[in-house]
C-alpha cells in the first residue's frame, strides 16, 4: 500500500490511472504546500502507543468478536507542527468512508472556490454547513454536482455516461494531483439510493463502485486542514469552524458528532474538532484534538461491521491520550 504521506505520485502513475487534471499547472501551487504538509515524521514512540491502544481495544471487544481487520487507526501528532509524526494500524486500507468522505468534498469546494471554478453564495454555504454539521446527504449531493458539473437523474446511452463519468471524477482526480492514492471520492451518499444514472455508473465502475478512503488519507487531510495548508489559511479556518464541536454541552444526544465518538473520551477542558461517519455496517470518526495540557493531535479511527459498538472508538481514543500524556 502507499502511505499518504509519501510525496506525490509522479505524472507518470498518474497518467496510468488517468487521473492527471486538465489543467495540471493550476494544482501545482496548491501541491507544494500538501507535500511540506504532509511530510510527516515516522515516529516509533507512536508506533508503539497506536499498537497497544489497539491491542488493548481488541482484547476488549474480542468476545464481541472485533477482528483484527475490522480496525484502522492513524495518529498524528501536531503539538510541534514543523515536526508533525505519525503513527498507524492498517492505515492503507481501503474503507468504506460513510459521511468521513464530507470532509474530501468540503476542502475539494473551498480549493474550488479559492481557483474561481466555484462560485461562492449563501445556499453553497447553507449546504456546506449542513453537510459538515448535520451530516445532510441531500446538501452534500447538491456540494457533489457543483463540483463536478453531474447530476443524477434517468439513465444515460453509453457515450453519455462516459462523458459524466468522466466529469464526475474532478474530485479524484484533485486528490490524486496532490498525491492522494487508494481513495475513490466520486460517490454521493446516500440514504435510500442510488437510483438512474448513478445506480448505472456503479454497475459499470466496479471497483469504484462506493467511495473508499484510508485512514491515512483522512488523517493527512484533516491535518493540512488544522495547519492552514489545506487551501489558503482564512479558508482552511473556514473549514474548521464547521468542523468544530462541544463534547461537554448538555445539548447534545448519545447519537451525534460531539457526544458520541471521540468526545465520549476526552477529558474535561479538551477541545474537539470532527467528522464522523456511520451506516449499518461502518462506525468511523475523523477528529483533531487539543489537550488542556498542550497536546495537539489527529486521530482517525474506521471501524467495520460493529456498527452498533459505540465504545470501541472512544476505547482508542482513552488508550492514546492516556498514552500521550504519560510521555508528556
Amino acid at each position: 500500500m502507499i502511505s499518504m504521506f509519501r510525496a506525490p505520485l509522479s505524472l507518470f502513475a498518474l497518467l496510468g490511472l488517468g487521473l492527471v487534471p486538465a489543467s495540471s499547472a493550476q494544482t501545482s501551487k496548491a501541491s507544494e504546500a500538501h507535500i511540506v504538509a504532509s511530510a510527516f515524521i515516522q515516529s516509533a514512540h507512536l508506533q508503539d502507543l497506536v499498537d497497544r491502544a489497539v491491542k488493548e481495544t481488541l482484547e476488549k471487544f474480542a468476545a464481541r468478536k472485533l477482528e483484527t481487520n475490522q480496525l484502522a487507526v492513524t495518529l498524528v501528532d501536531l503539538s510541534n507542527p514543523d515536526q508533525a509524526s505519525r503513527a498507524g494500524y492498517r492505515g492503507g486500507e481501503q474503507v468504506y468512508p460513510a459521511s468521513v468522505i464530507k470532509l474530501f468534498y468540503l476542502a475539494a469546494a473551498h480549493r474550488w472556490m479559492e481557483d474561481g471554478k466555484l462560485k461562492d453564495s449563501d445556499e453553497l454555504r447553507r449546504a456546506l454547513r449542513d453537510m459538515i454539521v448535520d451530516s445532510l446527504n441531500e446538501a452534500t449531493g447538491l456540494i457533489v454536482d457543483s463540483l463536478t458539473g453531474t447530476t443524477s437523474g434517468p439513465e444515460l446511452s453509453p457515450g453519455e455516461m462516459d462523458e459524466w463519468y468522466q466529469k464526475r471524477n474532478a474530485v479524484n482526480r484533485y486528490f490524486a494531483s496532490l498525491g492522494y492514492a487508494n481513495i475513490n471520492v466520486n460517490r454521493k451518499p446516500w440514504c435510500e439510493g442510488p437510483y438512474g444514472r448513478e445506480m448505472q455508473s456503479v454497475k459499470l465502475h466496479a471497483p469504484n463502485h462506493r467511495n473508499w478512503l484510508t485512514t491515512d488519507a483522512t488523517a493527512r487531510l484533516l491535518a493540512e486542514i488544522v495547519t492552514g495548508k489545506a487551501v489558503s489559511t482564512t479558508r482552511c479556518a473556514e473549514m474548521m469552524e464547521l468542523l468544530k464541536r462541544d463534547p461537554f454541552s448538555k445539548s447534545g444526544n448519545n447519537d451525534d458528532q460531539a457526544h458520541a465518538y471521540t468526545g465520549l473520551a476526552l477529558p474535561a477542558g479538551s477541545k474537539l474538532w470532527s467528522k464522523a461517519g456511520w451506516t449499518s455496517q461502518t462506525r468511523h470518526d475523523a477528529a483533531y484534538v487539543e489537550l488542556p495540557n498542550g497536546l495537539k493531535f489527529v486521530l482517525v479511527i474506521f471501524t467495520v461491521d460493529h456498527a452498533n459498538e459505540h465504545e470501541i472508538i472512544p476505547t482508542v481514543v482513552k488508550a492514546v491520550v492516556e498514552g500521550l500524556t504519560s510521555t508528556k
